[in-house]
């Protein structure tokens, strides 16, 4: 976990702030900067990888937007709110335990206080399909931006869902 992530876990833990533990760095892949900032980082588009803790074999790719500058440099900037996503068979999948029909399985937070971004997976059942879905939320107001990407599991080994 990239260090200032942990400092934010650590400040959002001291302040008593709800989902503080449960949130999830990605591992960075890559930036583009996007516009040069003379003081603090340029804005860019970081991409971040993601391995789906409950399912072995898939890894979910997301780029967002960071801003940079002072707020930026300082975590106080609230980044924009799109985001995308595409997620993979990366290796052999397996589940290590039934899913459940839908569950947050990535929250980061994308300001200081008030701003997440979040990975649900929904399983589609019938087609035998994992869909992650992405979007952002904010303590008063959500955004409708969101992307949606889709992994097919081979029919011969059906996904466990808990009842």
């Amino acid at each position: 976990m990239r260090p200032h992530a942990l400092a934010m876990l650590a400040l959002c833990a001291a302040l008593g702030l709800p989902g503080a533990a449960q949130a999830a760095a990605g591992e960075k892949i890559g930036t583009v900067d996007t516009a040069f900032q003379w003081i603090g980082r340029d804005h860019d588009i970081i991409v971040e990888a993601y391995d789906d803790p409950g399912v072995q074999g898939v890894t979910c790719y997301v780029s967002r937007a960071r801003i940079g500058g002072i707020k930026g440099t300082l975590g106080l900037a609230e980044d924009r709110a799109e985001a995308s996503i595409a997620c993979r068979q990366v290796g052999p999948i397996s589940f290590p335990e039934p899913l459940k029909k839908q569950e947050e399985v990535f929250s980061e937070r994308m300001s200081i206080l008030f701003k997440r971004l979040r990975i649900v997976r929904i399983v589609d059942a019938p087609r035998n399909t994992l869909v992650y879905l992405t979007y952002s939320e904010k303590l008063i107001d959500g955004s409708p931006q969101n992307s949606v990407t889709a992994v097919p599991v081979d029919r011969a080994q059906p996904i466990p869902v808990r009842k």
